[in-house]
């Protein structure tokens, strides 16, 4: 077991490897998680895999510098110079919630290497209409940053939001406990606008996805109010090759409440 930190202009990117397989996993974790949301899937499968669980940006030990957001071109020099310190060739590779935006990054650039790829409960696939509104204009984006540093006007927002009943109750509910202290809602605030230009084209994921015909599967929870299965239909509608599971899980408890045997111990 050790940690390990990838530098890149003035950037933190810390991952912990452990595990003694010959085989590699490459975890990402979901927003406001670290690394060790996976330790029950590095302990279940270090035996066959070899695990890099990963501390994204803003979260954990990984810090992201300056005033730019996070560029695919940066991540992908930043993944190619994690793949050739620890000389891996050949990978699989699992992403929950906004982690799913690092694996599909990921995915583009190094589709050639990856054997499994499993998205949970991933963002990237379909953008909500809150998120886009949030981190687009620029002057929406000054608005969104005010309410986030003042929870009097958060809380404001979600009271007209609950009466009128412009979102779902327990998507409210998820959104309160991830901004429920100022630490919660800066993190908010820099891991939506920094990754904003993390964004994917669903028809050409597809045709990546069949062209390769790798082992793919996307994990939902049946009672997740932050990704839905339904949200997800369309895309796998469009992939020839998968596994679509749905479990009794919500959203936070997904990671959990699947066994990880299943998804990558097929032999």
């Amino acid at each position: 077991m050790k940690s390990v930190i990838i530098s890149f202009s003035g950037s933190s990117l810390f991952y912990f490897k452990t595990g003694v397989g010959q085989k590699n996993l490459i975890l990402f974790h979901g927003f406001g998680q670290d690394h060790r949301v996976f330790r029950n899937w590095v302990s279940t499968l270090q035996d066959e895999y070899t695990c890099y669980a990963f501390d994204l940006y803003f979260h954990g030990s990984s810090t992201w510098p300056g005033r730019d957001a996070l560029e695919k071109e940066a991540w992908q020099k930043i993944m190619h110079q994690f793949l050739t310190q620890e000389g891996i060739t050949e990978f699989a590779m699992a992403g929950f919630s906004m982690g799913g935006k690092f694996a599909l990054a990921t995915y583009e650039s190094f589709h050639h290497q990856i054997t499994d790829f499993i998205l949970l409960a991933p963002d990237g696939i379909k953008t909500s209409f809150w998120y886009s509104l949030a981190t687009y204009p620029i002057a929406i984006r000054a608005v969104f940053k005010s309410i986030i540093l003042h929870p009097n006007r958060l809380y404001r927002l979600t009271k007209v939001l609950r009466l009128m009943r412009l979102m779902d109750a327990g998507l409210l509910r998820f959104a309160e406990s991830q901004m429920n202290t100022e630490e919660k809602r800066r993190r908010v605030y820099y891991s939506w606008v920094y990754f904003r230009h993390l964004t994917f084209n669903q028809n050409q994921l597809a045709q990546l996805l069949n062209k390769n015909k790798i082992h793919f599967c996307l994990v939902t929870g049946k009672h997740d109010k932050v990704i839905t299965s339904q949200n997800m239909a369309g895309f796998l509608k469009k992939i020839e090759r998968k596994i679509a599971i749905e479990i009794n899980s919500g959203h936070n408890d997904l990671i959990d409440q699947i066994d990880p045997r299943k998804l990558l111990l097929r032999n």
